[in-house]
């Protein structure tokens, strides 16, 4: 990805020193990881959400809006910064107005409207705060773990949670929150497979737009991409992590949904075909 020299977010909230992120301890607290959900089939949303639950107020860290110049800092500044003239773009075009959300750095654990967090949790949007959170150490778990190297690898994942907060601005996260208590669990879980494709999609708008005004793309960029939504599918975290997959206990899709969702983003840049709740299949 065409980065370096670009315009820097200033929607940066950096804790990663000065006390902002928290020591996670055992308990419910470690199970809210994202990622450790996919691998045991729980659900993450529902965890994050009923952690954020009497939660009280949450204590924020002063927005920083000069980042450590760190390379990594530095790219996901970049990164939101491209999301947010994409963004900008489409909802004006559609008579309305974008609400640009911060993006927390942190390290280790951290404190979100949603409830506490570890490292492990993995990036995840909090739609109590309208906060994208991230520990960059996930840029060398992309890597080294899930085997999907590569800055736009880690720029899909921004995407892909700056995503869940376009939903949020649509009301279609909505869905999945009336959902909770009146569903069984399986179509709960279907359900959240919906919403994480359509991020995934909107992942996809991002990039297509962002290289149609600005020329972002490298080659290999969208493999690049494509890996990560494969690598980070239900079926192959499963598979990996138990030797067998169960489909009733994915939340985010397989690792064909994810790359045709992103796939499909980026080739239509048209936000109206994203409807993954109307989709008679995925």
């Amino acid at each position: 990805m065409k980065w370096l020299g670009r315009r820097q977010s200033g929607n940066i909230e950096d804790r990663r020193s000065g006390g902002g992120g928290l020591a996670i301890g055992g308990g419910l607290t470690a199970v809210v990881a994202i990622i450790f959900s996919l691998l045991t089939g729980q659900n993450p949303l529902e965890l994050l959400g009923s952690m954020g639950e009497g939660g009280g107020a949450q204590q924020e860290a002063p927005l920083n809006t000069d980042v450590k110049q760190d390379e990594k800092g530095h790219f996901v500044a970049v990164v939101l910064a491209e999301t947010e003239d994409v963004w900008n773009k489409v909802f004006s075009e559609a008579g309305s107005r974008y609400k640009e959300p911060t993006l927390v750095l942190f390290s280790g654990g951290v404190q979100s409207a949603c409830g506490s967090a570890s490292s492990a949790t993995g990036p995840f949007y909090c739609p109590g705060d309208q906060k994208v959170y991230i520990d960059l150490s996930f840029y060398d778990e992309l890597q080294n773990r899930f085997g999907a190297p590569g800055d736009f690898a880690m720029a899909y994942v921004v995407a892909h949670e700056v995503g869940h907060h376009i939903q949020n601005l649509l009301g279609t996260s909505d869905k999945l929150h009336r959902a909770r208590g009146q569903v069984n669990q399986e179509e709960y879980n279907r359900l959240s497979v919906k919403l994480e494709l359509q991020a995934d999609f909107l992942a996809g708008v991002w990039a297509h737009h962002a290289q149609r005004t600005k020329n972002i793309l490298e080659e290999g960029d969208i493999e690049e991409a494509l890996n990560a939504a494969n690598a980070i599918g239900d079926d192959r975290l499963q598979k990996r992590s138990q030797g067998h997959v169960v489909p009733d206990a994915f939340t985010h899709g397989t690792s064909a949904q994810r790359m045709r969702w992103f796939k499909k983003g980026y080739e239509t840049g048209d936000i109206n075909q994203g409807d993954t709740f109307s989709a008679s299949s995925l």
